[in-house]
């Protein structure tokens, strides 16, 4: 079983993704318009430019997307993408490469789980979590 994410934004995806891909590094394997596609006259035609899907492959897991029609669009909440990393340097750049121009919910800091830790919503309203993990328990608990 693999398990992936998939995202909604607002007329955002093509310029998520894009943005993911600089900071997260993967292979964009789609981008798919609804303009000419078998979608299209589905769609409204203010929204024929929007993202009908996309897919960043980072590997292991892939984050995919699609752009939503208005009328059913809602805010992300309740639920963070988390990336798990022992080295502290890239925790820090994660963090501040996602979350600027975002909401912070914690800043980047120690804590008693974790090296470095943060909780944020990145520009689209994706929320994340950035969680630096000593070698301990990244032997416990593997991302």
């Amino acid at each position: 079983m693999q398990l992936n994410f998939y995202l909604s934004f607002l007329g955002k995806t093509e310029e998520a993704i894009t943005f993911y891909q600089s900071v997260l590094g993967g292979k964009i394997m789609a981008m798919l318009k609804v303009a000419g596609s078998p979608a299209e006259e589905h769609w409204p035609v203010e929204s024929r430019d929007d993202i009908l899907h996309a897919c960043l492959d980072l590997g292991e897991v892939m984050i995919m997307a699609s752009d939503s029609p208005k009328s059913m669009y809602s805010k992300p909440q309740g639920s963070h993408i988390c990336i798990n990393v022992t080295d502290e340097a890239e925790a820090k750049r994660l963090y501040k490469a996602l979350s600027r121009d975002g909401e912070i919910f914690m800043a980047m800091e120690p804590t008693f789980f974790a090296k470095q830790y943060a909780m944020f919503a990145d520009r689209f309203g994706t929320q994340w979590m950035i969680h630096c993990m000593d070698e301990q328990m990244a032997q416990n608990c593997p991302a």
